[in-house]
């Protein structure tokens, strides 16, 4: 008789909001730390852009085998497709750190902290949404004890009726 191997189990969608929360809350409280120390460096936008890039190679791998619970590593084609959300992601902070430096010329560290952790966890949003409903979604393939493949279907992140009244 062969041991059963059990697949891995897909988070539902409150316990991968709060792994994606823990995950790229956490990494994205260490890039607000990390791109002001590196802006001394180089312009602020590149500075962005250096940080981004890394956290989100660590990010779409921590979201893959923890977050979205795939059971393996993403690939390439994952991490093209996590990079859209996150060249989103840059484009909000960018614009969010703009604004701010056209409203204040020489605004303190702690206010430019607060504008990028906001502008952060508002694109974070719409990442944990691309990434719930496009990038971790569609069938898996997961050995079936007697050897066949066999595709399981990824649950979706489904809203309810909003109503419209007020």
């Amino acid at each position: 008789m062969e041991p059963q191997t059990t697949a891995p189990v897909t988070p539902g969608p409150l316990s991968s909001f709060i792994r994606f929360v823990v995950c790229g809350g956490g990494i994205g409280i260490l890039s607000s730390f990390a791109v002001p120390l590196v802006a001394m460096t180089m312009p602020w936008a590149m500075a962005n852009a250096v940080i981004t890039v890394a956290s989100t190679l660590l990010c779409t791998e921590l979201h893959a085998l923890f977050t979205f619970g795939t059971g393996r590593r993403p690939g390439w084609r994952r991490h093209l497709q996590s990079s859209g959300s996150a060249a989103a992601a840059y484009a909000v902070t960018c614009a969010a750190m703009f604004l701010l430096h056209t409203l204040q010329s020489a605004p303190g560290m702690l206010t430019e902290q607060a504008v990028y952790l906001t502008a952060s966890a508002l694109a974070g949003i719409g990442r944990f949404l691309v990434l719930r409903l496009y990038v971790f979604t569609g069938t898996r393939k997961n050995r079936h004890s007697a050897g066949h493949l066999v595709a399981v279907p990824r649950p979706t992140l489904h809203l309810g009726a909003v109503s419209t009244a007020c």
